[in-house]
């Protein structure tokens, strides 16, 4: 088992083919950096994914392409780059907390606090280290002299040595720390999409968990390459510069002290090593892209294989989460690398790409299968026409947020129109509440059919019984001249009516029972549905009021009592005009023949019966 294990985390599946995107792990994510562009994805405290892009500055230049000198501009800016994309993804991390995060003056002081740190620990404590262990111990006690060429090689290679055990030591103490160690296993998951891309595998979370959370070409390495280039540059310039006479001996006899002497040639020494970190970093930067290029295979694993040991402290094995993030981000920079059009976006908005993506995984995983929707839901958060989609580029953040809700409750079984808290109907906007039952497309033929009766018969007064959300009853105001009356048996279905229609009376009834007076035409849409079967309906539709939906044992309950006492709220040949179920024409059409006379089906878009029209009963019929 641990031979595996070991083998997992050195070796990766697939033939090697080396790739130009690097990371960065950061607080709760991963950043990404391509030929043009860099990517941030970070999760935040509700555990969602977030992206920040940015197109990468100077990437043409001149001076990126010069050997070492490349390497010292990458190593300025990733020192300022990785302070700048730590403080971004604090954005993310701190939540609401504006005190977490840094502003530019903040960020300035980081960088400088970060090579004060740097300086101190890899170059003033080794120097004083040599200092007291050399200088006043070897020195004095072998009578070496400051001068010999020995010195200088000693010198120089107890710093190194003091360097490489303060890495060690630097890096395990911060791995056992609890946030450093997930920001340890981001890194690992950097490590391990990188891989995944490079040994040429799909990038899916499972393939990316088979890969190493080992890469050559990594800042653990690079500090490592650092650490041992520094003991030969050091030890050259060392050497030249005594030959030149500025020599321990030299010092201390300019001084007249040993210790003091001894000191401040370290001193001198530390800032000379300060003045050479540009060409070690540049010499570093050079070797760790020639030993990154390198076959994958056990002759050049040899000379990964120091940074490879160092990087067990800096990456951990990550979670599926973590690993989907570094996926997000390499992902991003690959697109955007790909189509220079593809725009920025700050943490919380989102691409219009992404914005459909995101829709498109939502509701395939709620089992939604109506992809006209995803265009209505951004024409509601966008605020714009469903032609004019096509010419947006990206979601602010408050849009992004309210793409996120309404796809969120839509995802639950919420129909898109209580979603949105609105319905289209024959082109009017209807206001829509978990109180009304959603209008529907066939219910605009029962509309349609209503106003054709009411302007060819010349009727003065109508009758929207149990309106609902009011579409009919609006639909009618809409199209004819005829004065308007509403009822519904629910209180809160007839707020929202109220909210749709304007000069219509509105009454609080069951049926006819608070109902006065008579009407030229009667129209409405009952409960039409059989008791047994509303179960076994879509979700979209079982979320509705039942009491919208239940139509009794046969489904017929309501057409019998409209049937029976429509007559008498009907003026001398009045009609009326009920919408019905596609297989209930001839039941209904029955219950009718014994008050009403001309009784005729209409049909639907579709064929189905959908709609009776019958005239009230003379007296003498």
């Amino acid at each position: 088992m641990k031979k595996d294990k070991k083998k997992s985390e050195w070796k990766n599946p697939g033939a090697y083919t080396p790739s130009y995107i690097g990371g960065q792990a950061l607080l709760e994510g991963v950043m990404m950096r391509g030929k043009t562009a860099t990517a941030l994805c970070c999760r935040d405290e509700k555990g969602e994914l977030t992206l920040y892009t940015e197109r990468n500055d100077g990437a043409s230049k001149w001076y990126r392409r010069v050997p070492v000198i490349r390497g010292v501009v990458s190593f300025v800016s990733s020192l300022v780059g990785g302070v700048k994309y730590i403080n971004k993804s604090a954005q993310v991390y701190a939540g609401d907390d504006e005190e977490a995060k840094l502003g530019k003056g903040g960020m300035f002081l980081a960088v400088l606090l970060a090579i004060v740190f740097a300086v101190g620990l890899f170059i003033a404590v080794p120097m004083l280290l040599n200092w007291l262990i050399l200088d006043l111990w070897i020195v004095p006690s072998t009578g070496m002299e400051s001068s010999d060429n020995l010195y200088v090689l000693i010198m120089c290679l107890l710093k190194g040595f003091f360097r490489v055990v303060i890495l060690i030591l630097y890096l395990w103490l911060t791995s056992k720390i609890k946030d450093i160690k997930r920001t340890y296993m981001y890194h690992g998951a950097e490590h391990r999409t990188i891989n995944c891309y490079e040994h040429n595998l799909e990038l899916t979370v499972e393939n990316v968990q088979s890969c190493s959370t080992r890469h050559a070409r990594c800042g653990t390495t690079f500090l490592f390459y650092t650490v041992i280039i520094s003991v030969f540059v050091m030890t050259l310039v060392t050497w030249v510069i005594s030959v030149c006479g500025l020599s321990r001996s030299f010092i201390v006899g300019c001084v007249g002290g040993e210790t003091l002497g001894g000191f401040l040639y370290n001193l001198i020494g530390m800032g000379i090593g300060i003045a050479c970190l540009p060409v070690i970093a540049g010499l570093s930067y050079e070797l760790l892209k020639l030993i990154a290029k390198a076959p994958d295979n056990k002759f050049f694993l040899i000379f990964k294989a120091p940074g490879f040991a160092l990087q067990a402290l800096t990456t951990k094995k990550p979670d599926d989460g973590m690993a989907e993030a570094a996926i997000v981000a390499f992902r991003k920079v690959l697109e955007m690398d790909n189509d220079p059009s593809v725009p920025t976006v700050d943490f919380y908005e989102m691409t219009m790409k992404d914005a459909r993506k995101y829709l498109e995984k939502k509701y395939g995983e709620a089992k939604i299968d109506d992809a006209s929707e995803i265009d209505w839901l951004l024409c509601e958060v966008l605020g714009v026409k469903r032609n004019e989609l096509v010419h947006v580029e990206k979601l602010t953040k408050r849009q992004t947020a309210r793409m996120k809700e309404l796809s969120s409750a839509r995802a639950e079984g919420k129909p898109l129109d209580y979603v949105m808290g609105k319905s289209d109907f024959l082109g009017y906007e209807i206001k829509v509440g978990e109180s009304v039952h959603l209008p529907r497309m066939e219910t605009e033929v029962t509309a349609l059919t209503a106003a054709d009766v009411i302007n060819e018969s010349g009727a003065k007064t109508a009758l929207d019984l149990m309106t609902g959300s009011g579409c009919i009853a609006r639909a009618l105001i809409e199209r004819t001249g005829a004065k308007i009356t509403a009822s519904d048996i629910s209180a809160s279905a007839l707020e929202i009516a109220a909210s749709n229609l304007v000069g219509v009376q509105l009454i609080e009834s069951d049926c006819f029972d608070g109902i006065d007076g008579t009407f030229d035409v009667i129209v409405s849409n009952p409960p039409y549905i059989r008791t047994d079967e509303i179960d076994g309906l879509q979700r979209e539709v079982t979320c509705q009021p039942r009491i919208s939906l239940d139509g009794g044992k046969d489904g017929l309950r309501f057409y019998r009592i409209i049937a029976e006492r429509a007559p008498e709220h009907l003026s001398a040949n009045g009609a009326i005009v009920l919408e019905i179920g596609h297989d209930q024409a001839a039941d209904v059409c029955e219950l009718l023949r014994k008050s009403f006379t001309d009784i005729r089906v209409i049909k639907d878009l579709g064929g189905s019966d959908r709609v009776i029209v019958a005239r009230k009963r003379s007296g003498d019929e």
